[in-house]
């Protein structure tokens, strides 16, 4: 099969896998949000597919969920979510390219895209809402980066590193 169509095809996958995740994470109302699941098919696009798939796919997913599901709501949180998931599509791709095939390099890709990614996130919503007339703390910055999202980074440095090892076996 054509690279192309399989890297097509796997990031479609992705897509989807980021639309309906949160339907199934709602359902744990304690910690269903602070699973951050549309992040895990996002990052693993980058992984597999390369930077550009998952760049794409992770700018298109929030967007997409909020216009036909709103949500999240697209302003501010899923135009911010867009350009945080852009960057951890982006970030694992690169950085998985760039780097030797190795498993701790996942973990230092995966590692440094979340960084990387929440910062993002951190400075667009700063944007978005000096934009709208509010004000985007520190406080609130690591609320929403760190403190909220414990539970889905320990998911996700656990999770994804074995799934990238298991793909990359076949």
């Amino acid at each position: 099969m054509d690279q192309r169509i399989k890297k097509l095809t796997i990031s479609a996958l992705c897509l989807a896998l980021a639309y309906i995740l949160p339907f199934i994470t709602g359902q744990i109302p304690e910690i269903g949000s602070m699973l951050l699941p549309m992040h895990i098919p996002v990052i693993l696009c980058g992984f597999i597919c390369g930077w550009p798939y998952g760049l794409l796919v992770g700018f298109i997913a929030p967007i997409t969920r909020s216009l036909t599901l709103c949500m999240p709501p697209l302003f501010p949180q899923a135009i911010a979510m867009a350009f945080e998931l852009a960057t951890y599509g982006f970030m694992a791709g690169i950085l998985y390219d760039k780097l030797k095939k190795t498993k701790a390099n996942i973990y230092v890709a995966l590692i440094i895209a979340m960084i990387v990614g929440r910062i993002v996130w951190g400075i667009v919503m700063m944007v978005l809402m000096g934009i709208n007339g509010g004000v985007f703390t520190f406080s609130a910055f690591m609320a929403g980066a760190l403190t909220d999202a414990i539970p889905g980074i320990i998911l996700q440095i656990i999770l994804i590193p074995l799934l990238v090892m298991f793909i990359r076996r076949k």
